[in-house]
Parts: structure tokens; sequence; C-alpha cells
């Protein structure tokens, strides 16, 4: 039996009793070296789709199994064979029962394995028959097909409309790239997609931002110029905040929620390596990673500094001529690559306006006169982008929305919103403040 299947149950079992992320858990077993790279590539695909679909093959699941409570363990490989059979085509359906069943007698579960074959067998016989998801038409139908939690289908619906919604939560369903920026500091794009070339890799070159290219697949430590800092990988909507906000060589950038640096190095790079830098953020652990990074593509120009966004520091008022605000937020907008993230309360969002808002209202003061204010999120809900940003010009008379275009389209009143199923990005909202001169 194939080991990526034990794999990929042990992730799902890390995910779902002790919260681990799945991005961090997958690459733990990654760097393990147990599976070779066919297998390690199918034990991501299985426990990515897994838990992208989660809700969807329950519904099934429970159809087709009259035991009334399964264990949380149980339920995870049936998860695992069910996704198999009515979501990949590559694996023969009677191999992914066979194997479902022998993954049941080895994890210890030898009693279930009456109720796995049988379950497993009902969805493959009927998997191109299924039962109708009921409701059709309504925010519950989008929830249980697309695996959303209820309160964000009512939301988006509301906000949106029904059929936007339905696109962009089928298109939360789709692997997403790696976006791969190129360090114009040591490289140029044409130069490092000669190297990728050379080594046999299939890139795309996406319409925005300048400088960067796309790839499917593949670990990216093992492409070519990784060590010597020709790249870093930032999402192309993150990266074309940056690109938004103007950037030029010689001015002082305050990065005030910085971690993972993403948009540190972005501007570090389009700076030239000339001007200043300071990167805050609450944890000192993710501003090492922020220093690694920087010394492997070879920026000098930035300095980290453990920084409370939401704590006034007194000194830099007026100090920065562009301060990116790339506030916490709910997370929406990279369900492709964080899908644990659907399962969010809608309590967790909630709480989350009030700290964008005494961030940004403090930062903002940071601005220098004719400076610029980037505030973004990595969400797609109303409340936390387009309502924040209103709310903070009806109190900061001096700020005024700038107007710019992405791919074509033209953002409104300064705010741009990136959708997967329109830009084939994360979600990302983008808003440009510009302080008035005194």
């Amino acid at each position: 039996m194939s080991s990526a299947r034990e794999a990929a149950l042990s992730v799902l079992a890390r995910c779902r009793r002790d919260g681990a992320w799945s991005g961090q858990a997958l690459d733990q077993m990654l760097q393990s070296g147990m599976l070779d790279a066919k297998d390690s590539a199918l034990a991501v695909q299985l426990c990515l789709g897994v838990l992208q679909n989660s809700r969807y093959l329950d519904y099934y699941i429970d159809y087709y199994c009259h035991s009334a409570k399964l264990e949380p363990k149980l339920r995870d490989l049936l998860r695992l064979g069910a996704y198999q059979i009515l979501l990949l085509d590559k694996i023969p359906a009677h191999a992914a029962v066979d194997e479902s069943v022998t993954l049941c007698r080895k994890c210890g579960l030898q009693r279930a394995s009456g109720l796995v074959n049988a379950v497993l067998r009902r969805l493959s016989e009927h998997r191109n028959d299924l039962p109708e998801i009921p409701g059709q038409g309504s925010a519950s139908f989008l929830a249980i097909r697309y695996s959303q939690s209820d309160w964000l289908a009512e939301e988006l619906i509301a906000q949106h409309g029904y059929e936007f919604t339905e696109a962009f939560f089928r298109a939360c369903q789709l692997p997403p790239t790696a976006d791969l920026q190129i360090n114009t500091l040591k490289t140029d794009r044409d130069s490092f997609l000669a190297a990728l070339y050379a080594e046999k890799k299939s890139v795309e070159i996406p319409p925005f931002p300048s400088n960067c290219l796309s790839l499917h697949g593949g670990k990216i430590a093992d492409l070519p110029g990784y060590d010597n800092g020709l790249f870093y990988v930032q999402d192309r909507a993150a990266a074309m905040a940056v690109e938004i906000a103007g950037v030029q060589p010689g001015i002082n950038v305050l990065d005030a929620c910085a971690a993972p640096g993403g948009k540190s190095f972005a501007a570090a790079i389009r700076m030239e390596n000339r001007g200043q830098i300071v990167s805050c953020d609450l944890h000192e652990k993710k501003l090492g990673m922020i220093d690694i990074g920087a010394k492997r593509l070879g920026i000098s120009c930035l300095r980290t500094m453990p920084k409370d966004a939401s704590q006034r520091e007194q000194d830099w008022q007026s100090a920065f001529d562009l301060v990116i605000a790339d506030v916490p937020c709910s997370g929406f907008g990279v369900m492709r690559k964080k899908p644990e993230i659907r399962t969010k309360k809608r309590a967790e969002a909630e709480n989350l306006p009030d700290i964008q808002r005494r961030i940004l209202d403090n930062v903002s003061s940071y601005v220098a006169p004719g400076g610029t204010l980037l505030y973004s999120t990595c969400t797609v809900l109303r409340q936390e982008n387009e309502d924040m940003v209103e709310a903070f010009l009806c109190a900061h008379r001096d700020f005024t929305p700038v107007d710019f275009s992405v791919g074509g389209r033209r953002s409104q009143s300064g705010c741009y919103t990136f959708w997967p199923q329109i830009d084939g990005t994360d979600g990302f909202f983008v808003a440009k403040l510009i302080r008035g001169k005194k």
C-alpha cells in the first residue's frame, strides 16, 4: 500500500487534533524524507483535497453511513477514501476502497473495516449518480457543495450575489500556483526564465506584476537560484500591492505588520536597495525569518524591529514616506492555500475590525505629509476592507484615496479587491491613501 495515504492521514490527524496548519504539517512531513517525490505529491494532494472538501465529503459519507456517530479518526479515514472516489479521476475506485480498508486495519481501526468497506463501496457504486444536495440556489447549498460555512456563504451572497459567490467558492477549490517574484537586484526575468527552461520547468508569465513568474507544483528550494536569492515566493496580489504603492529608490518605508516579509522584500527590490525599510512584527521569531530572507536576497536596506502596531511610537510621527499596513484579518482570501480557514466562526471575524481600526488609526500618524498609506488584507469581507477605509477617511480628513489600475481594471475610490476567479490570485484587498501636505 502506498505510504502516501498513511502520511496524509497522519497530517489530517495533526490538523484536527493539534490545530496544526496543514502547510506547516505538510512541510514537516516532506522534510522528513519518508516519501519519494511521487508519493510526496500524492500525500499533499490527498491532504489538501480532504481539507478543501470536508463538508461535501461528509454529506455523502453520512448519506451512506447509518452509524449514529463516527469517531474523528474514522471520519478522517472515510474522508480520505471518499475524496479519492468522488473527486479524483486517476485513482481507480476499487483501489481507493481496498487501500482504505487496509489502512483502517493498519491504524488500529480493524473493528470498523467492514463499515469503511461498505460506505466506500456505496460511494463507488453511485459516484456518477450521487443524490443531489438539497436547496440548490441557497446559501446552504453552496456551503455544502464547496465545503464552506453557512454564515460566510450568506455574507458573501448578501454583498456580491449568488453567482459571484459560487464562482469565488469554486475558485477556492483549485490548486494555487507558486508565484515567484524575481529579485532584480541580482538577475532579470529573461535570465531567470532561461535558467528555469534549462531545468525543464513549466512556468507561466502572468499579466501582473512585473518581474513575476508562476509555477505549478515542484519543490521551491530545489529551483535554480533559490540558494543565491534570485527569487522569493509571494502571491501576485500581495506583490502588486507594493507596485501600486509607487515605491521609489531612497524613500523611508515602514512595514507595520511585516511577517512573513514579502512586502518588505518587494519594496526593497523596487527601491534598488537604497533608502530605509523598518519591518515590524509582534512576534520576534517571525522577524528572524525576515532577516534570513533578506540576507538570502542580498537586501541590506531593511532592519527588523519587534513592535505592536497597535501601540503608538512617538518618535515615528510623520517619519515615513510609505507606511504599509497589511493588518491581521479573517484570511478568507487565502483559502486555496490554507483550507482550514473555511471553518472560521463568525465571531472570530467580527472581532477583527476593532483591531484593524486601532492599527490603521495608529500607523497613519507615521505617514509624512505627501506620503502614502497602503492598507491591505488577505480577506474579501467588506467590513474589513471598503467599510474600514470609508470609516478611516471620515475620521482622517487629511488623507485622500488615489485611484490606480490592475490588469486594465480600475480601482474604485482608491480600493481594489483581487478575486481568484477574476485575477487568478489570492483574494486580496488594497487601498492607496495619500496624506495631504501641510
